[in-house]
């Protein structure tokens, strides 16, 4: 790893590659910034999840770089110490709670990284999110949406620089998705976080999302800000894809 002036830049991927055969993700270049929402958009198998884990130093890229607070990171498996590697945390489609209170999974990364719980701190992320009633209550009964909302809180409650978020309203009804998408772009607009997050549906994107990168077949198509992207697509399939085209 090396040194690298990335000025305002919390990533920057740079001829970035991972070759699964025959699928191969290849990003040229992306810049991610903190404060900013950034949506991935495309079709399943695009590379979007591909993608994710590479932001996330689950696995070295074929190629390329990637450059995270200051430090590039390449296929040579090298990762970020454990500091910056606590700094990231990943929200999935699916929660994988403990079986447990609320309360213990909401602060358990705290007690990981040897923190204690601020109250005013954990307040402000479980009341917006519906969760003051429930946290004495084990997560094993909790619907799917209280259970997705309890996943958020709990990436959450540590103040990540980092909130990497895998289609985590696939599932939920248009309450739970309203209650989650206001809490990210509240927390993103407080905090400012890096937020990447995957999505297949393109008016989620148009509602949480300040930049919009389209994927196929592991290629970036379009990456653009959201008026940009939306108002004046600068290519030809964006604007199917916003049509309800398929890509084939």
């Amino acid at each position: 790893m090396h040194e690298a002036n990335l000025s305002e830049a919390s990533y920057r991927l740079i001829h970035l590659t991972k070759q699964y055969d025959p699928f191969k993700l290849d990003i040229p270049h992306i810049d991610l910034y903190a404060g900013q929402i950034f949506c991935l958009l495309g079709p399943s198998g695009a590379g979007k999840t591909t993608l994710l884990r590479l932001l996330n130093f689950l696995e070295p890229p074929t190629s390329g770089e990637i450059h995270y607070e200051g430090r590039m990171y390449g296929p040579d498996g090298n990762v970020p110490d454990i500091t910056r590697m606590r700094s990231i945390t990943t929200v999935f489609q699916r929660p994988a709670l403990l079986n447990d209170t609320v309360y213990r999974n909401i602060v358990y990364p705290l007690k990981l990284r040897g923190q204690p719980v601020d109250p005013e701190h954990l307040d402000a992320i479980v009341e917006p999110l519906g969760l003051t009633d429930l946290l004495g209550q084990r997560c094993k009964t909790l619907s799917g949406g209280e259970a997705q909302r309890v996943a958020l809180a709990r990436a959450l409650i540590f103040k990540p620089r980092v909130l990497l978020l895998d289609e985590p309203t696939a599932n939920l009804d248009p309450r739970n998705i309203q209650i989650l998408e206001s809490m990210v772009r509240d927390y993103a607009r407080r905090q400012k976080p890096t937020v990447v997050w995957i999505t297949h549906n393109h008016f989620q994107a148009k509602r949480v999302g300040d930049r919009i990168c389209l994927l196929e077949d592991g290629n970036i198509v379009e990456v653009n800000s959201r008026e940009g992207f939306f108002e004046q697509p600068a290519q030809q399939k964006t604007r199917d894809f916003l049509d309800g085209n398929l890509f084939y």
